[in-house]
Order: C-alpha cells, then sequence, then structure tokens
C-alpha cells in the first residue's frame, strides 16, 4: 500500500473518500492528482470501518481490487489516459451478483462455498469501463423482505443507531455507503429493495424499468419468474454518481450481452429538456392503508411549496388502483407455494428467519391455468393505470403529470424486525415504472411532534406503523422521498431529481 494509507492517514483517507461524485473523482484520476490505488486503498480502509460498525460486507475483494487498481496505474503511466469512464472507480455489489470465483450466496447457506463461473454481466460492463470492485454486501435470506439479516452472515446494523435498521433488501450496501465505504453500489429491487435502504441512510436510490439494465448473472430467489421481474439498479449519496454510472452502463450497450435488455441509448435530449421548463407534478400523499408519520408528510408538503414557489404546477394524485396492484402482487409472491424459498433454506439445513417462515407459508401453490388469471388481472391493472395517468392533467396547463412525487415508506428507519408496509414502493415494481429514492431532510424532534387529536388506525397495519413512531428516537434519521416516472422514463426521473435538489 502506499506508505500515507499503510500508516493510517485518516486525513488523506477522509480526503479522498470524502468525494461522492464520480465525476469530481475521475478528473483527479484523470490529471493524475490521485492513482487509482490510493484510491482503492483509502475506501477499502472505510469499507473495514464500516463493516466493523455495522458488519455489512460479505464476500471480501481487496487483493483484487488493490491488484487491478495498479493494473489501472500501471496502464495510466504507459499510455497517459485512463481506461474508460470508470476508472479507479470503488464501487460495492449486493450479495446478489456474480463475481468469478466469489460466492452469490443470496443469504443462503446452502450457497455458501460456490463461486460463480464468470462475471455478471453487469460487472463484467463495470470492470471493462475501469470500475474497482472492493466488496459484496449483505442481505436477507431470500432477498424477499426490507430488512438484512440472515442465519450466514448475521445481522447489519443501521450506521445511526445500532438498534435499527438499514433496511433491505440490499441494506448491507446502504450502510457501506452511508458511512462512505463506496461511491457506487448496486442493488436490486422486486417490491423496494433499493430505495427502502436508500431512504433509511440518506441515499440516492434507482429503480429502472427492469429491462433497462442486464440482470444476466444476477441469481434471485423465485428466478425463472417474470410476473414481477426483479432490477438492478445503482445507488449513492450523490445524484450525480448516479446520473453518471447510470449514462456509462447505458452507453456500453448492455443489451448485446443480456437479451432482457431493451436497446435504448441514452436520451441526453430528454434528460435536459425536462431541466429547462416548468414540470407537473402529481403527489401523493397518502396510500389508503397505511398513513406516513409525521416526518414524512412534513418533508412531502414543504417540498411541494418550495417546487409550487419555483413556478412548477403540482396536484393532488389518489391511491385508486393501488389496494388492488398491490393484492395482485402478493399473489405472485406465493404463487409457487413457497417452494422456490423453501428448498434453497433446505439444502442448507438452516433456520427461516421469521419473515421469510412467514412468506412461504402464506399461501398454496397455484395451478398453471389459475397462473394465467393473475396474469391476466396484471395486465388489466397496468392498463386501468396507464389510462388513470393519461386522465389525471394539471388544473392549470391541462397536461398529463410529468411525474409522481410519493412517500419511499410509511416509516423512516425503525428498531430491526419492525417492518411491515412496503406498499408505497413495491406497486411500482408490478407496473415496472421507474422509481428514484432521493434523501431530502431529516426527522427533528422539535418540529415532528405527534398532533394533539388521537389518530384512529384504518387498519392492523396502520396502527402497527403509528405505534413505531418515536420522534425522540428518530431525530435526525434521514427522511427521503420518490420520484415515480412511467416505463423506460430513468433519464426524465433523473433530470427532474436534479430540478428537485436544486431547490
Amino acid at each position: 500500500m502506499h506508505s500515507s494509507i499503510a500508516k493510517g492517514s485518516v486525513e488523506l483517507q477522509n480526503a479522498i473518500t470524502g468525494i461522492s461524485s464520480i465525476e469530481l473523482l475521475s478528473k483527479k484520476l484523470k490529471v493524475g492528482e490521485l492513482t487509482a490505488a490510493e484510491v482503492a486503498e483509502a475506501y477499502i480502509a472505510k469499507t473495514i470501518t464500516a463493516h466493523e460498525k455495522t458488519n455489512c460486507l460479505t464476500e471480501i475483494l481487496f487483493q483484487d481490487a488493490i491488484q487491478r487498481a495498479i493494473e489501472l496505474d500501471a496502464f495510466y503511466a504507459k499510455y497517459g489516459e485512463v481506461v474508460g469512464p470508470l476508472h479507479g472507480i470503488p464501487i460495492t455489489l449486493k450479495d446478489q451478483f456474480d463475481v468469478k470465483g466469489y460466492d452469490s450466496t443470496l443469504g443462503y447457506v446452502g450457497r455458501a462455498f460456490q463461486p460463480a463461473a464468470e462475471d455478471a454481466v453487469l460487472v463484467h460492463i463495470l470492470k471493462n469501463l475501469g470500475a474497482v470492485i472492493l466488496a459484496k454486501t449483505n442481505l436477507p435470506q431470500s432477498i424477499m423482505w426490507c430488512e438484512t439479516s440472515n442465519p450466514l452472515w448475521g445481522l447489519t446494523t443501521n450506521p445511526r443507531d445500532a438498534d435499527f435498521t438499514p433496511g433491505g433488501s440490499t441494506g448491507g450496501e446502504g450502510a457501506v455507503l452511508a458511512m462512505g465505504g463506496s461511491i457506487v453500489g448496486w442493488g436490486t429491487d422486486i417490491g423496494g429493495s433499493i430505495r427502502i435502504p436508500s431512504l433509511m441512510n440518506g441515499l440516492y436510490g434507482l429503480k429502472p424499468t427492469s429491462a433497462r439494465f442486464p440482470y444476466q448473472g444476477v441469481p434471485v430467489s423465485t428466478e425463472g419468474q417474470e410476473h414481477v421481474p426483479s432490477a438492478i439498479g445503482p445507488m449513492s449519496r450523490s445524484l450525480s454518481s448516479v446520473i453518471s454510472i447510470t449514462r456509462a452502463v447505458i452507453d456500453a450497450q448492455p443489451w448485446i450481452h443480456d437479451p432482457r435488455v431493451v436497446p435504448i441509448p441514452w436520451r441526453e435530449n430528454i434528460f435536459q429538456e425536462v431541466q429547462s421548463r416548468p414540470l407537473i407534478i402529481g403527489v401523493m400523499y397518502d396510500d389508503g392503508v397505511v398513513r406516513v408519520h409525521p416526518p414524512i408528510e412534513r418533508v412531502l408538503r414543504e417540498t411541494v411549496e418550495r417546487l409550487t414557489e419555483a413556478g412548477h404546477e403540482i396536484f393532488e394524485w389518489n391511491s385508486t388502483l393501488h389496494k388492488e396492484a398491490i393484492a395482485i402482487m402478493d399473489e405472485y409472491y406465493t404463487a409457487d407455494g413457497g417452494e422456490d424459498i423453501r428448498r434453497a433454506v433446505q439444502d442448507g439445513g438452516e433456520p427461516f428467519i421469521p419473515h421469510v417462515e412467514k412468506l412461504i407459508n402464506k399461501g398454496q401453490s397455484i395451478s398453471v391455468y389459475e397462473y394465467w388469471q393473475i396474469s391476466k388481472r396484471k395486465i388489466a391493472i397496468q392498463k386501468a393505470y396507464m389510462e388513470k395517468w393519461n386522465a389525471a392533467k394539471g388544473p392549470i396547463s391541462g397536461k398529463v403529470a410529468d411525474v409522481l412525487l410519493t412517500p419511499t415508506m410509511p416509516h423512516v428507519a425503525v428498531p430491526h424486525d419492525s417492518c411491515r408496509w412496503v406498499g408505497y414502493t413495491k406497486i411500482w415494481n408490478l407496473l415496472d415504472y421507474t422509481a428514484l429514492a432521493v434523501p431530502v431532510s431529516k426527522v427533528s424532534s422539535n418540529k415532528d411532534t405527534l398532533a394533539l387529536e388521537m389518530y384512529q388506525p384504518r387498519n392492523d397495519l396502520d396502527a402497527w406503523n403509528w405505534d413505531l413512531y418515536n420522534p425522540r428516537r428518530m431525530d435526525g434519521h434521514p427522511v427521503g422521498l420518490q420520484i415515480v416516472g412511467r416505463r423506460f422514463e430513468e433519464e426524465k426521473v433523473l433530470g427532474i431529481a436534479k430540478v428537485l435538489s436544486a431547490l
């Protein structure tokens, strides 16, 4: 290692890892102000600190990372230029992405000691662009939970409070990114698994339409089903880094390597156009099932006020069709009677974590005919929601909404084993819409006190959520929102996120 870092130069480490922008770090690497080895070593030190505090890592790729960084520096020394747009950029991956020679466990004991034979398509692309893969990160058993715990790797904790969850299922990424152990982490999202930990850790997290990024080489529970396709996406402390890496991966033409990817190039004109005019935004305050906690409602209303003052047109979006869509999605989750997850757990002889055990016992397997009927209902509700979007127009302009602005969860980070309702995120998975989690503010125990009148919960889930609210314990935790676009509107959503971040 470089001597300054080997000697524990915390100041240098912090200077390097304090750069959250890919663009800025790339400039320093391109002009030789920093070497790839210096960057890798600084981030490795930070990653170790993050793991010691939160138990966020699974597979450790530090030796490979240093070797790759040395190779990048040798290339730069010889040719005076960088390998690609991600030259020397440190990246971490959820423990689903195949990296040759390392396990992809999905939190299952039975998948340990089964190293991948080749890299996932995304990993192959990232390496070709010059990225340095540091480590893989923790996730819940089966990935089907909004927290992060499993019998193989254990419990991952929230960096701000060890008694709180970092979210899930991409919770290890949420923790390591929040502590500055990586610039960008890659996760998967089948019901909110990128956006939930992004909310709870104050990060940006993109769930694209599922066919925009390559999924080849990313094993998943219930693999083979396409009724609610999982999507991969980036997470970062910096919006510009999410934009930079999204553009870089799309520019690498992933559709050449993965037949599921739709060949849509990066559309810079769309990204720029939405930043140059008044926007029409539908705002949903409540999904009609579980009411959000006071800090989330406050931040959403404050954001609406700033958008209105900036000249954007806002109108209220109702939750019609949300309950029905989520009911369909829940039927899909248990269509096999839990067989896929049950087999994976039994292969390792491990215990079920309580949430997963509850999930696999939720329903019986259904026939192919019954499955087709659910699929018909899914297509019908996708069509109905499309028509709802087309019909709902701004009262001033008479134009349809560019995007929706909604809560991400009904609460911020909560104590372990408390997550229950993910309806604010998973609706967009069934519709396969683009959705971006954005950090906006923090809980304030002074501002976010409970109203004097007693709230009457509308159902058991609502009551559970309301009982979780503790402004004193949650004080200072990140509060974020969700920007939702229609299918394949990644450029539009990211461009509007820039507008929002500039308010």
